[in-house]
């Protein structure tokens, strides 16, 4: 008989009923140290007190404003991200996957407003994960994602991830726009180079079409930088927020700049939700803290220390670990072992970690986890490590 919650997802047997900064909490009080936060969701942690405060305040006055009306609390966050970014406008979305899909209609319109509705080609890479949508699902191409999903949405051509030559051969004047995330999360913690990063924003220069950056899981403070294509010091024409950006309040949002976004004018899209009084009084709260230099400059110094910390762990464990990859606070774990199996031993543990790609365990905790939470996190997945060798043992 089937549940009465679809059953798409493989759920742990966990169940949380409080959050508190870095920590899960189960009905009994079990805590859990939490190096996933929803997937690089809860940025600042459970139940921040900056946060509860925003969204309180605004429940008390306003929770939904259709948009065919000013919202202020969307107007103060647009003007937000523009100060603190390339872009010159923004969309709001419920979600990243949203974002996704609004950035693939852009990009076509985009031409079409140029009078060139032919251009529709979008050039993404393997490993990608872009959402879950029909148009995501065709961006992200893999088996698992696209199986039973057909007809694709046509219109994508699909590279290895980082092949510069095979970029430059499949770019052509029937290319709409590329879309990469700078770190792939699901793909399993693949930072894309600077140099990369350059020279796609090189040839998207050269041959008019416009990049797309998904943000979505690296951006957000969680490289050490507002967005981690910053690093680069390349801008992008487009590009797609979600996560992070509303602190566990769902929000998403599409950034442009004037240029890509000119043939969305007003009947080219909507949201019924997107942009609500609620979430964008969340995020603005959020935005208020990350976009701080400071704080980010904590971010670049507690990752240096948890990379530290972490090579030690794979040195310990060469059995279980072999290296460790990522960006900031978006690390990963190369497994020997099973990603799954160490992802349970880290339950019992009571540390929790997310499986990705190419046997690789994500650490993506709240980026105001504490050095002493860091260390506490390695002493569980070096406790988690010795279990695995013990069960491999007996």
């Amino acid at each position: 008989m089937i549940s009465s919650i679809l059953p798409t997802y493989n759920r742990a047997p966990l169940s949380f009923e409080k959050g508190d900064g870095a920590w899960l909490i189960e009905a009994d009080g079990t805590r859990y140290l939490d190096l996933g936060a929803g997937i690089a969701v809860t940025a600042l942690g459970h139940a921040h007190p900056a946060l509860v405060k925003a969204l309180t305040d605004q429940a008390g006055a306003l929770w939904h404003c259709s948009n065919l009306y000013q919202i202020p609390a969307q107007q103060k966050l647009a003007d937000q991200l523009v100060e603190a970014t390339f872009a010159d406008t923004v969309f709001f979305t419920n979600s990243g996957t949203e974002a996704a899909e609004l950035a693939i209609k852009m990009a076509r319109k985009y031409w079409a407003a140029k009078g060139d509705p032919d251009r529709v080609e979008i050039i993404a890479f393997d490993g990608a994960f872009h959402g879950r949508s029909t148009a995501a699902i065709a961006a992200t191409r893999s088996e698992k994602m696209t199986g039973g999903f057909g007809p694709l949405l046509p219109g994508f051509t699909h590279l290895p991830f980082g092949d510069h030559d095979a970029l430059r051969a499949a770019i052509s004047d029937r290319t709409a726009a590329v879309i990469v995330e700078p770190v792939q999360g699901e793909g399993g913690i693949k930072v894309l180079p600077d140099a990369c990063l350059k020279g796609l924003r090189d040839l998207c220069d050269e041959t008019g079409a416009l990049m797309i950056l998904d943000e979505v899981q690296c951006g957000m403070g969680r490289t050490g930088r507002l967005f981690a294509h910053e690093w680069a010091g390349v801008t992008p024409d487009i590009m797609m927020v979600a996560k992070g950006l509303g602190g566990g309040f769902p929000i998403g949002a599409l950034l442009a700049t004037e240029d890509a976004a000119q043939g969305m004018v007003a009947g080219t899209h909507g949201s019924t939700y997107g942009g609500n009084p609620l979430g964008c009084a969340v995020a603005s709260a959020v935005m208020d803290i990350v976009a701080d230099e400071e704080f980010l400059a904590e971010v670049r110094r507690k990752s240096g220390l948890f990379r530290q910390k972490l090579e030690g762990l794979v040195a310990a464990h060469p059995d279980v670990f072999s290296a460790v990859r990522g960006s900031g606070l978006m690390l990963g774990l190369e497994c020997v072992a099973p990603n799954t199996d160490i992802v349970a031993a880290g339950y019992a543990a009571h540390v929790i970690t997310v499986p990705a790609a190419e046997n690789v365990i994500r650490l993506l905790p709240a980026l105001t986890i504490t050095d002493a939470e860091l260390a506490e996190a390695v002493d569980r997945l070096d406790a988690a490590a010795t279990a695995i060798v013990s069960a491999d043992a007996a």
